[in-house]
């Protein structure tokens, strides 16, 4: 063969350089998957990893059918980063053989079905097109709640189907559209959400609550929602707690809070919930909790929440004490390998807040709620949804949806780049 007779611009695919892009993929996945509800990371941060998994991604496609052998042979280990990487070249691929055993692989494994629904919404509307509209009108149920999802990560209403996703038999179905008619403010789909309260599935029960809420109800789901606060071992938990006294004022919140201290395993939640009331006359009792290393950041967290602070930039911060491990351990017979949720949150100086907090503290009207400095308004929560750190921004988001029921949540979690991208459209009033 001849110089003439090769490409001029044939790639090359180098083994080593794609399996390399196969393993970056999978480790930046599951680093985004924490990153994306942090308390330390903004938009910006959320950019930077996208950019990065962007272009490990970019190393895939470019080599063609070695990307994905690779990308296939790595799914031996079936976790959330090689699911996605899989995903995303199948889509790219338009590859429906591959997509149809991700799925499969997906319905099968429970822990990487958000995986799934990641790859659906980093697709371009390119990529979906065609494959989205099949897949919801898919007589699968599993393949029409994975299309449900990509819908949500692309803030696109998923149309007419939902009215039947909501009462479908299946219940992983049935859970997503019921979630997807809170986040894509169906209110025409409230009745339904109020008639899903009582369902047998406690998954579904808590999406059609927090729905129902986002809709604009106040007061049926409410039950609903407190009890998923109690129920030990549920994964709606957090969110629950979150939402519940979002909507409680501080009278209401006061006797749920007591609750709480009354159980040892709960004062973390209390601290959480404390900086979601928003009540100035919590603030003495979170500066007391900054002098309890484990709960330390958390109630730093929390005070920043109320008064808007962002205590490492005001030198508001302290080292952390010599005897605190964060994070997983790495001993070999230490079966917790979760990570640290306060990992990367400042460790307040509770002598410095104290100080500020009497200087400051005629600034704030009692039984009133703060959020990051002032009451929930729209323009005050699009500026936070805009500049603040993840798990501001999530909350800023569920703050708009109440105060508009009409309005899309806001998918905090979906690509930086079109994030920043609707960010720049959207409304302050």
């Amino acid at each position: 063969m001849t110089a003439a007779t090769v490409p001029r611009h044939a790639a090359i695919a180098v083994p080593l350089v794609v399996m390399r892009h196969t393993e970056e993929v999978a480790l930046l996945c599951n680093q985004r998957f924490f990153l994306a509800s942090s308390a330390h990371a903004k938009l910006h941060h959320l950019r930077r990893l996208d950019d990065r998994l962007a272009a490990h991604l970019d190393g895939l496609v470019v080599a063609r059918e070695e990307g994905s052998k690779a990308s296939d042979e790595a799914l031996a280990n079936a976790g959330r980063g090689e699911v996605f990487a899989a995903t995303v070249l199948a889509l790219d691929n338009r590859d429906l053989r591959r997509l149809e055993l991700l799925l499969g692989i997906a319905e099968q494994v429970p822990d990487v079905r958000d995986a799934i629904a990641l790859a659906g919404g980093w697709a371009s509307a390119e990529s979906l097109r065609g494959i989205a509209k099949d897949m919801l009108d898919s007589p699968h149920p599993f393949h029409r709640s994975v299309a449900i999802a990509a819908c949500d990560f692309h803030m696109v209403d998923p149309g007419e189907m939902l009215h039947a996703a909501v009462t479908d038999a299946d219940a992983t179905l049935r859970g997503q559209a019921l979630r997807a008619a809170g986040e894509c403010g169906r209110r025409d789909l409230v009745a339904a959400c109020i008639g899903a309260l009582g369902d047998e599935d406690v998954d579904c029960r808590f999406w059609a609550a927090r729905s129902a809420v986002l809709l604009g109800e106040r007061h049926r789901p409410v039950r609903v929602l407190h009890d998923a606060t109690l129920l030990a071992g549920t994964r709606h938990g957090a969110q629950a707690l979150s939402l519940l006294f979002k909507l409680a004022n501080p009278t209401q919140a006061a006797p749920l809070l007591t609750e709480m201290l009354d159980k040892p395993d709960h004062v973390r939640d209390a601290i959480r919930c404390a900086g979601t009331v928003g009540d100035p006359r919590l603030v003495p009792w979170l500066i007391a909790q900054m002098n309890e290393p484990r709960l330390s950041r958390l109630a730093g967290e929390a005070f920043s929440t109320i008064t808007g602070l962002d205590l490492a930039w005001l030198d508001l911060e302290r080292k952390p004490p010599q005897d605190v491990e964060s994070g997983p351990g790495d001993a070999p017979e230490d079966d917790d390998v979760a990570m640290d949720e306060d990992d990367g949150l400042p460790w307040p100086d509770p002598l410095k807040i104290h100080a500020w907090w009497e200087a400051n503290a005629h600034g704030f009207q009692a039984g009133e709620r703060y959020f990051m400095g002032a009451p929930p308004s729209w323009a005050h929560c699009a500026d936070v949804l805009k500049n603040g750190y993840q798990r501001q921004r999530i909350a800023a988001a569920e703050y708009l949806c109440l105060l508009r029921p009409e309005s899309k949540l806001f998918p905090t979690s979906a690509p930086a780049w079109r994030q920043q991208r609707w960010l720049a459209q959207w409304p302050h009033a």
